[in-house]
């Protein structure tokens, strides 16, 4: 059992938690008129709207004195002063090094060795290329400028860039189109590259290892393509990696100067800081890039240095576990009211559910408790017209995150007072609810046909919590503070479980039997040591 378990601050937030198991959202509401501002929190122009979770005033210290038995300071000092807290893989957990830029950046030590220089010189790599491309100066084998950049990688080599693309669309560079190309199902590539022109296209690929099997696959296909058109020596003018593998980098063709590094302190997920970040920094130039990294900075230290009841990625930590282990919900909604960060809650699922999706604990031991919910979710509207229906009315007790912002990045007349209508009327109608008499009351008041009929199917029990933040708008700065949010989310409430949020070995044990299948299908190998299920189906795709 995990340590916090045992905890006094634990035991006073299970009785805390079992005197509010019956009281309705809508109750509480009528009874404190000051509810929102004292479950509200603001920072610098954000807002974080906690006051439709089912918890009081009183509960927040309570879930104060869990960051503290659980000593999160300490493992934050353990991870800027770059120690292993990967623990099982022996290793730095330091991508908060990737934007310590700027005046007041100091030196970031992994085993004695200041890792800022490394940093400062890939980014200055980064902004030359950047510049090469967008004026022009990097052209293609047959001397034209290049029109498309097509990233290929998997996991946290493609999503967090991808999601960053499309959130930022707004400020992209005109005449430069970025794709992505994750999927090893040929069908990803290939509908890629209908579309493009081999004379103006350049690829990057994004492996640390150059070995990971999806991604070496699609970038083996590319360079045929590629070759195809232009022949073997074109590849050293359409194609650049970020890997550290820089014998397997040559060997594919491209120049090792080509190559941007990265480092064993970077987790996957946490990457989009480093050279991973390379097409987004294409896609809307390399100082837009810069705002993210300093936006990412400022929440940084915001997290550094609040208190847990002022500080924004703590209180996110703190009700997910009330949510997971003292309330008893599962699930939970991440409900973007931004077709731009129509990707986020893929990321998140990622970022999150890789991070904290365990039952084993730093001591090797079962947590005893629910860990991390199942995530999902779907921008707004468009979920509205999908799985609205299941929050309002299914009988399933989930959580839900509103998230919305004051201004539109893309303003056209007559939509964003809409949208900000129907976000926060979502999370209302979810925490109120409505009874079978004010259903009855209302049917009567229109002149419904037979309200009494009508009456039980208009009924919505409320009390699902909810928690919303009102960004002030979507541009690279806030971005990174968004997506560095829940980094810091996701670091303490591995702290709060024991738990190591930077290992995936979930993630490896499919990849084994993969390859250890694939001789089999490509029948180059008996079918041996397997279950029926799968020998029947392996059988059944050669026949």
């Amino acid at each position: 059992m995990t340590p916090i378990l045992n905890t006094p601050a634990w035991k006073h937030a299970e009785r805390h938690a079992h005197g509010l198991r019956d009281v309705h959202l809508r109750d509480l509401f009528a009874h404190d008129p000051t509810r929102f501002q004292r479950l509200s929190v603001r920072w610098n122009d954000w807002l974080l709207d906690l006051s439709k979770q089912r918890i009081t005033p009183a509960t927040l210290p309570l879930l104060a004195d869990l960051w503290t038995a659980a000593e999160v300071p300490g493992w934050i000092a353990k991870m800027r002063a770059g120690e292993p807290i990967n623990h099982t893989e022996g290793r730095a957990v330091l991508h908060i090094a990737l934007r310590n830029i700027g005046p007041a950046g100091g030196p970031i030590r992994v085993d004695g060795h200041d890792v800022m220089p490394d940093v400062q010189a890939v980014l200055a790599k980064m902004r030359d290329f950047c510049t090469a491309v967008h004026s022009g100066q990097w052209r293609g084998a047959t001397g034209e400028p290049i029109t498309d950049v097509v990233n290929i990688g998997i996991g946290g080599s493609d999503l967090g860039p991808r999601m960053a693309t499309q959130a930022l669309a707004a400020f992209r560079v005109p005449h430069l189109r970025v794709h992505y190309v994750a999927n090893l199902d040929g069908a990803d590539l290939a509908t890629t590259l209908a579309g493009l022109n081999p004379r103006t296209t350049l690829f990057i690929i994004a492996s640390k290892t150059f070995t990971t099997q999806e991604t070496m696959q699609n970038a083996s296909s590319a360079r045929h393509w590629l070759t195809g058109a232009l022949g073997a020596a074109a590849v050293a003018r359409h194609f650049v990696a970020v890997s550290t593998a820089l014998d397997k980098v040559s060997a594919f063709g491209i120049d090792p100067d080509n190559a941007f590094a990265f480092w064993d302190w970077v987790g996957g997920r946490f990457s989009l800081w480093s050279a991973i970040g390379l097409p987004l920094a294409l896609a809307i130039g390399f100082d837009k890039f810069e705002q993210l990294l300093t936006g990412a900075r400022a929440m940084d230290e915001h997290f550094f240095s609040a208190p847990p009841l002022e500080n924004l990625p703590a209180l996110l930590a703190l009700i997910e576990l009330w949510n997971a282990d003292f309330v008893g919900l599962q699930t939970r909604a991440v409900l973007p009211y931004s077709q731009s960060l129509g990707l986020l809650p893929r990321y998140l699922q990622q970022l999150e559910m890789e991070s904290l999706g365990k039952q084993i604990d730093r001591g090797g031991r079962l947590v005893g408790c629910p860990t991390l919910p199942i995530l999902w979710g779907e921008p707004g509207t468009n979920g509205q017209h999908a799985f609205y229906q299941l929050l309002h009315q299914g009988g399933r007790a989930l959580s839900c995150e509103f998230m919305v912002c004051r201004t539109p990045d893309y303003p056209l007349a007559g939509h964003h007072d809409k949208l900000l209508a129907n976000c926060f009327a979502q999370s209302a109608a979810l925490m109120k609810g409505k009874t079978e008499a004010e259903a009855l009351v209302e049917l009567q008041a229109a002149h419904a046909p037979a309200p009494d009929f009508l009456a039980p199917y208009k009924i919505f029990p409320g009390n699902q919590p909810s928690t919303t933040l009102l960004l002030p708008r979507l541009d690279p700065h806030t971005l990174g503070a968004l997506i560095a949010l829940y980094e810091h989310k996701v670091f303490t409430l591995g702290v709060l479980w024991h738990l190591d949020a930077f290992d995936q070995w979930g993630v490896e044990y499919g990849k084994q039997i993969a390859n250890s299948l694939l001789p089999m299908i490509e029948g180059n190998a008996p079918m041996e040591g397997i279950d029926s299920s799968t020998a029947g189906l392996i059988a059944a795709c050669k026949s």
